[in-house]
């Protein structure tokens, strides 16, 4: 039995965010009450706040994306767990800027409802409030899923383009209107060889055979709809693109942003083994890779597993992608 390093199974994200805000004091500060991150330094020109928040265990997300250039305020739940409506709310007064806070939201049942509650508080005081839903998740994608896809690695790129766009000047239905662009140009697919470690058990929260492989897996752990016989990279990596490529109706001439991530427990090696197939086959496909990131931004504990996000890119998001950003997790 694994268990993790931790004072009480309770005390393990309070005890992490006390942490994370000493370690990284010169960006951020963190609400003891309220239990938000808010960031030290957001351009002056902004007129609208961000926000985002969702469940522990997804590190950096959404915490690591505090700073210069990306969110005002991210607002951590417990692992897998939605942050409640008082935190989103208490955290959204202190991102507000003058023309309101903007709530930036992974499509799950529970963040929707306690982002509603707190923008509905957020109205009978007075402070504008919209929403982009980001909802990225291929394997998600069907008519027998009632809630619709899910929230995953795209949220990193989405971030980070209206992080840019705010700090512009934009006002809120201007950022609304280019989130929910954003998000319908940006599809994400995962895959998994191993579960994550259960914090409730210490045990792995599914099984899986040495020769089985989870295909569309999400960041709470949940098992893909399909479990496929593992083989080489190469078939693995060319059938995710090839779906991802598709969604998009990326054709010859498109250009793409690319995020290859880690959820937890694959090595450095075996992700930029991922870019260099995922690289390949849009140079074969005539698609211009315009800018790309291999690492871990959003993570599931220490499953074994990555996930590979393409965001299809005109001149202005290639803009906003590359403009200044200063943050525990992403900096240039």
């Amino acid at each position: 039995m694994a268990s993790y390093f931790e004072n009480s199974s309770d005390s393990l994200v309070p005890d992490a965010l006390k942490g994370f805000a000493r370690a990284h004091a010169d960006l951020l500060t963190l609400d003891p009450d309220h239990g938000f991150l808010l960031t030290r330094d957001s351009a002056p020109a902004r007129r609208v706040g961000l926000l985002s928040g969702g469940g522990s265990g997804h590190e950096p997300l959404h915490a690591g994306y505090v700073g210069r250039g990306m969110l005002d305020v991210a607002c951590p739940g417990l692992v897998f767990a939605s942050p409640h409506n008082r935190q989103v709310y208490e955290g959204s007064l202190a991102a507000a800027r003058s023309d309101g806070v903007l709530h930036i939201v992974k499509n799950y049942t529970g963040d929707r409802i306690n982002f509603g509650i707190a923008a509905e508080r957020l109205a009978r005081r007075g402070v504008p409030c919209a929403r982009v839903l980001i909802d990225d998740d291929l394997a998600t994608e069907s008519e027998e899923i009632m809630s619709g896809r899910r929230g995953t690695g795209g949220t990193v790129l989405i971030e980070k383009a209206l992080g840019a766009a705010a700090d512009t000047g934009l006002g809120l239905a201007e950022l609304q209107e280019l989130g929910t662009r954003l998000a319908e140009n940006c599809r994400t697919l995962a895959v998994a060889s191993a579960a994550h470690t259960a914090p409730t058990t210490g045990r792995p929260a599914f099984q899986l055979d040495p020769e089985e492989l989870e295909y569309g897996v999400g960041i709470h752990g949940e098992r893909a709809r399909k479990t496929i016989v593992r083989g080489p990279l190469g078939p693995l990596v060319e059938r995710m693109t090839l779906a991802l490529l598709d969604a998009l109706a990326l054709a010859p001439g498109s250009r793409a942003i690319a995020l290859v991530n880690g959820l937890g427990a694959v090595t450095p090696l075996e992700l930029y083994a991922v870019h260099a197939e995922l690289a390949g086959l849009l140079d074969d496909r005539g698609v211009d890779l315009a800018r790309a990131l291999v690492g871990e931004y959003v993570t599931a504990l220490d499953m074994r597993g990555f996930s590979i996000t393409l965001l299809a890119a005109d001149q202005q998001t290639l803009s906003l992608y590359d403009a200044p950003v200063r943050t525990a997790a992403l900096r240039w």
